[in-house]
């Protein structure tokens, strides 16, 4: 079996495609693909992350205490190399987006140490962003 990801494919629900333009296209710098008045591609860090707009949106399903904190179910999000997740948390501090869950570290020291941080685009899909300090613990017990 080869050792390359394959890009998944998502949909999401908006309830503005102009403020997912904003969000996903301004402020993440995901690139644009095909798109009409009721949709958009985005190139999701080399995935497929398609918004649909919705007249309503299902909101969170539920939260899950993790470390202390209420992890909204569901979520989705990528895992960047640090530096990378340093610059995109830094990205949203610099235009005063508002974290759901700031940027913190996990498993200080320990096998699996990652960071993470927890935010909702503008029409309240929960996106998590996480690290590692070493990618082959990604799926380490």
């Amino acid at each position: 079996m080869s050792n390359a990801l394959s890009p998944f494919h998502l949909a999401i629900p908006v309830t503005d495609i102009d403020k997912a333009d904003a969000f996903y296209g301004g402020l993440m710098g995901c690139e644009k693909g095909r798109s009409s008045q009721q949709w958009i591609d985005w190139n999701f860090y080399g995935h497929q992350l398609v918004t649909h707009l919705v007249e309503e949106m299902p909101g969170v399903a539920g939260y899950n205490q993790v470390d202390g904190k209420k992890v909204p179910v569901p979520h989705f999000g990528i895992v960047l190399p640090w530096q990378q997740w340093e610059e995109l948390a830094d990205r949203f501090s610099k235009h005063d987006y508002p974290m759901y869950i700031e940027p913190y570290t996990r498993f200080a020291g320990k096998t699996g140490e990652q960071g993470t941080f927890f935010l909702f685009d503008p029409s309240d899909n929960a996106l998590e962003f996480k690290t590692f300090k070493d990618m082959d613990t990604l799926f380490a017990s």
